[in-house]
């Protein structure tokens, strides 16, 4: 029996599933996709908001500044990218300006240091490239961006060797207490037992809610579309912007992405499905907007477009606590922006608050949080990479050209936890199939490790999972 039932594999399930391997206890985490992260935290703008933005009081502003804070030694620890770039919230009139004035002193009362507003020749110095029609910001020298995927599949692989369990194809359909313990069921007939569960299961939070016996948590879902430009475009802007927020949230932004690309989105569209297909409009939507921050931005470099969906509640606060209703389930709903930010502080207290006090958790003297990161190959001097080569000779061959990942770096993620099982697990972990091509050249020569490393026939690789395999009509 577990200890601890963690539901939803994302940057938030990630968190708390680490956060428990830091205590003597037994932990599993329970996923309803062929692999982690293949929710909203795959698929956002990656940004650590600085925490000006959310109401005093709040918890969106209570652990967005301490994520904040937090976030740079996280990802150091974890081996992920994370840059402090700092944000620009940019206003085009007297009104934006205004508005601005209270954003400051929003986030000062919220604790964020260093804000500062700047005029329209500063602005200009900071960024070249900003609209003439701009006419001045607000920098938080805290904001930053960090690898969204490449945070969430750390903070897993780190609990797995650390001796946390990971079931993935497991969606949960069916829990019935049975004295002091949840028996939680899959689909597929599968059953795991815990003495608690964590509920942090996004878009499906309120579906898992219910089946716990808590059916009061209201869970909405909002589409956001990207448009993703080549690394050349890496350096047209210098900063996260933003524009000057509205009632409907804070719109389109411009940002590199810790990976070096340049990011543009998201829209904002109510969605009842959850699906995650890109549109028309709003792409087109996307480029007018990014258009009116920038002048010059190179459209012609998309390489592709993407879309998630946020999860919020019907509070549009975060959700965190023990239910009311269901004693030993414990929320972590409506995790919308600033989510990814807030993910090791919300762990930090649910985890060394909560949980440690309910189940009485002592310390684990085993527990090592340093990972090393999934790909490293192309930033190693001339010499780590011939000793490299010569211990073993997969790091000599290149598969994905254009982000120089070798066959080496693939391999290791599939045998590396969280185990890569599919194309598109192997891409989150080592970029393999993310440059300008897209996979055009690489995908074949992944599948074809996939079929070695998994022992299967290569005509059952999958793109992302069941029904998604690469080749079709293969005679039998």
């Amino acid at each position: 029996m577990f200890d601890v039932i963690v539901i939803g594999g994302g940057v938030i399930g990630g968190a708390i599933l680490r956060e428990l391997t830091k205590y003597k206890c037994e932990v599993c985490l329970l996923e309803k996709e062929n692999d982690v992260c293949m929710g909203q935290s795959k698929a956002n703008s990656g940004i650590v908001h600085a925490g000006f933005d959310a109401a005093e009081g709040t918890n969106k502003a209570r652990f967005n500044v301490r994520g904040n804070a937090l976030m740079p030694a996280y990802a150091a620890q974890l081996g992920v990218k994370y840059k402090n770039i700092g944000s620009l919230v940019v206003a085009f009139s007297d009104g934006d300006l205004g508005t601005l004035v209270r954003l400051k002193e929003r986030g000062e009362k919220n604790g964020v240091p260093g804000l500062e507003l700047v005029d329209r020749k500063r602005l200009r110095e900071l960024e070249p490239n900003i609209s003439e029609e701009a006419v001045g910001a607000l920098f938080a020298p805290t904001g930053g961006i960090v690898c969204p995927y490449g945070l969430t599949i750390a903070e897993i692989g780190n609990a797995m060797d650390n001796g946390a369990r990971l079931y993935c194809n497991f969606e949960v359909t069916t829990v019935r207490r049975e004295k002091d313990s949840f028996v939680v069921g899959s689909a597929d007939g599968r059953e795991v037992r815990g003495r608690v569960a964590v509920n942090c299961a996004g878009l499906g939070a309120g579906k898992v809610s219910a089946l716990f016996g808590d059916d009061g948590l209201r869970i909405g879902g909002r589409r956001g579309e990207y448009l993703l430009l080549d690394r050349a475009d890496g350096d047209f802007v210098s900063h996260t912007l933003f524009f000057t927020p509205t009632r409907k949230g804070k719109g389109v932004l411009v940002s590199p992405t810790a990976d070096g690309n340049l990011l543009l989105g998201p829209t904002a569209e109510e969605v009842e499905d959850g699906g995650t297909q890109t549109t028309q409009e709003g792409i087109a939507s996307v480029i007018a907007k990014a258009a009116e921050m920038c002048r010059g931005i190179p459209f012609r470099d998309v390489i592709t477009s993407f879309a998630g969906v946020r999860a919020y509640s019907q509070t549009h606060d975060f959700i965190i606590g023990e239910s009311e209703r269901t004693e030993g389930l414990f929320q972590c709903a409506g995790i919308e922006s600033p989510g990814l930010t807030s993910a090791p502080a919300i762990a930090e207290y649910l985890v060394g608050t909560l949980l440690r006090k309910k189940l009485k958790l002592e310390k684990n003297p085993l527990f090592d949080g340093t990972r090393k990161p999934d790909h490293f190959f192309k930033d190693l001097s001339v010499a780590e990479q011939n000793a490299l080569i010569r211990e073993d000779p997969a790091y000599g061959k290149i598969v994905c050209r254009c982000e120089q990942i070798t066959e080496g770096e693939i391999v290791r993620a599939i045998r590396r936890n969280p185990p890569a099982r599919d194309a598109d697990a192997v891409k989150r972990r080592t970029r393999a199939g993310m440059g300008r091509c897209q996979g055009g050249f690489c995908q074949s020569h992944v599948a074809e490790l996939l079929s070695r490393e998994l022992g299967i026939p290569f005509d059952e690789v999958t793109k992302s999972g069941a029904g998604s395999e690469l080749l079709k009509g293969v005679s039998k």
